[in-house]
């Protein structure tokens, strides 16, 4: 996750997905399929490999280094033996060769797209491992899981792992910039994950105050998960700070999870969600500590399951 902004306090909007064909988690109806439980020991295991290939390759993964281009490989490889159709966009940023990871789980109406992505990137001066191996993570093993329990969605599902995120959301705009006007209206939402296993965890649900049509669907199916764990989310304004922003600017609707990067956490919400009052949410965010260390697993356990939850939810 890039820069630096307030958070905001903005009270979530009436959901308006009749317009989309996006309906919250309580308009899913009697006979929608519930998303499978995702194995935090299984993100953590993957979250493991990230911080092995950053050691081997310099103690990062960030654009134009060796560390990025073969975690775009190792994800690549796992999906292609899950049966997924990916291709590697490539762009040039900075004076280097960047890469786009796009995974298409075969069937579901093309006409009808279901986005989830996040950066694969880390800053240069670390492995980067929650900021975004932990979102890069819980995609692999939401998309694992689609194959594994071989789900069927109305809609098609299409997932994506952004290069140069770091440099200013570099991969995710060339990415929207180079579809046409109908590939661009295909895609009915794209759920972006930056960021889910941070140490002094918030729980903070994308706002959909000022996005895109459709996008209070998204907050609502978000906030009804974690409603049903019992945790009290607060909306976020993410603003430009991360990969939803160029489908926000194309009219695509977007939402997202957020556990915190540099904020301090406020009394109130260690109150309500534990952890330390005047801390940063993450004390090694964009930091050379920032490795398998740096996760709170019971942050990751529960934002996995509401990564499904909403991928689940919204493709049916």
């Amino acid at each position: 996750m890039k820069l630096r902004f307030p958070l905001s306090a903005v009270c979530t909007l009436a959901v308006t997905a009749a317009l989309t064909g996006l309906a919250p988690a309580h308009a899913a109806g009697p006979t929608a399929q519930a998303a499978p439980d995702i194995a935090v020991s299984a993100v953590q295991a993957d979250l493991t490999q990230l911080q092995s290939i950053a050691t081997a390759n310099g103690g990062n993964r960030a654009h134009g280094r060796p560390g990025y281009k073969a975690s775009v490989d190792w994800i690549k490889s796992k999906l292609d033996a899950a049966g997924y159709t990916t291709r590697v966009q490539t762009f040039t940023s900075n004076g280097a060769t960047g890469y786009n990871l796009v995974a298409d789980w075969p069937g579901g109406d093309t006409d009808n797209v279901l986005m989830a992505g996040g950066h694969l990137d880390s800053v240069t001066a670390g492995p980067g491992i929650n900021d975004n191996g932990s979102g890069s993570a819980t995609l692999l093993e939401v998309a694992l899981s689609v194959a594994r329990s071989g789900y069927q969605p109305t809609k098609h599902l299409r997932f994506a792992w952004w290069g140069a995120e770091e440099l200013g959301l570099v991969g995710s705009t060339r990415y929207v910039n180079s579809l046409t006007t109908t590939e661009r209206a295909k895609i009915d939402a794209y759920l972006n994950f930056d960021m889910t296993g941070s140490p002094n965890p918030g729980y903070f649900v994308y706002s959909s105050s000022g996005e895109p049509t459709g996008s209070a669907a998204i907050e609502a199916t978000l906030n009804d998960y974690y409603a049903g764990i019992g945790i009290d989310t607060d909306p976020i304004t993410v603003g430009g700070r991360s990969d939803h922003a160029a489908f926000s600017a194309a009219g695509i609707p977007t939402g997202g999870t957020f556990s915190g990067a540099e904020g301090i956490k406020t009394s109130t919400q260690a109150a309500k969600w534990g952890g330390t009052a005047g801390r940063a949410y993450d004390p090694c965010y964009h930091r050379s500590c920032d490795t398998t260390s740096n996760i709170n697993a019971t942050a990751l356990d529960r934002n996995a399951d509401a990564v499904a939850h909403a991928v689940w939810t919204l493709s049916q």
